[in-house]
């Protein structure tokens, strides 16, 4: 009988864990707003004409914690901080501060403006870290595929703020959405074009550009997710960047998602899922996140 009793237990907790999850889920969405708050169109630098501006995602208590600066995607030419926000939320759900940060677009300002933004950016949060509850020993840096591709770039420190010249502040992690890494090497260079405008594509400007040639020992540990059948962004970007950071000495790891395309959205919901568990692993790892955060 306690046999049964102990089985019937097992089968009933099973049965009622979709229903925990799903009340879990909707108590913390409708809890969020009372939490954290947003500070939009916050003003970083100005340039070519442009008044650049960041979003902060915080918490109401100013208590510093660990923080993820998120650098959007759209092939340096499309897209902007405000459309990837559906992204923030499981960095949200973990505690986490959000910065996303506005650039130059290709169709404003060719290469290399957008990456300096976003280095002018970086150290702009680092400098105003304790005005809204930023631990500076704990930021993630991250975006995907072009936003993959400046996030190596500026936490690699291969680029500078012209406002300020000189060594940016070191990220404690970076995560690499499906992100160029060798520049000249694409295979679709349409949207790489428009960005380095009258520069060649296997020029001088695009090798700089390229985060595989600032591996060195020394650089932050990185996470890079990405396809094997991503199509616009090759796999072997992410397989290369992961053997020159092994050479290197840098703590790294490449989560590959068989036969995932370009674009987290492409991805079955199973991949999604395990590609975030790996992510917190991660974060855990690097001391970004405790277990309990």
């Amino acid at each position: 009988m306690d046999a049964r009793v102990h089985y019937m237990n097992i089968v009933l907790a099973l049965l009622a864990a979709p229903l925990i999850a799903q009340s879990t889920a909707r108590d913390w969405a409708s809890l969020i707003g009372q939490r954290f708050t947003v500070e939009r169109d916050v003003p970083y630098r100005s340039a070519g004409g442009m008044t650049l501006k960041l979003d902060y995602y915080v918490p109401y208590r100013k208590t510093p914690g660990p923080t993820v600066i998120y650098i959007h995607g759209g092939g340096w030419q499309t897209f902007s901080k405000e459309q990837t926000v559906l992204w923030y939320l499981p960095y949200i759900e973990l505690g986490m501060r959000v910065i996303a940060v506005q650039y130059r677009l290709s169709g404003v300002a060719g290469a290399p403006a957008g990456a300096e933004d976003c280095a002018c950016a970086i150290r702009y949060i680092y400098e105003h870290a304790a005005e809204r509850a930023v631990d500076p020993t704990r930021v993630l840096l991250t975006g995907g595929s072009a936003g993959g591709h400046l996030a190596l770039l500026t936490g690699f420190n291969a680029i500078e703020c012209p406002d300020h010249p000189g060594p940016l502040p070191r990220p404690a992690a970076i995560l690499n959405y499906y992100g160029p890494t060798d520049l000249p090497t694409l295979e679709d260079t349409k949207a790489l074009k428009r960005w380095l405008r009258n520069a060649p594509v296997d020029g001088e400007l695009a090798r700089r550009l390229s985060p595989l040639n600032a591996v060195r020992s020394g650089l932050p540990p990185v996470l890079t997710i990405h396809g094997d059948a991503d199509e616009m962004v090759p796999y072997n970007q992410a397989t290369r960047l992961h053997a020159a950071l092994e050479k290197a000495g840098v703590p790294n790891r490449l989560v590959t998602i068989r036969g995932g395309h370009h674009g987290r959205h492409t991805w079955t919901d199973d991949d999604t899922l395990r590609a975030q568990r790996e992510i917190e692993n991660f974060l855990v790892t690097h001391k970004i996140l405790t277990e309990r955060n």
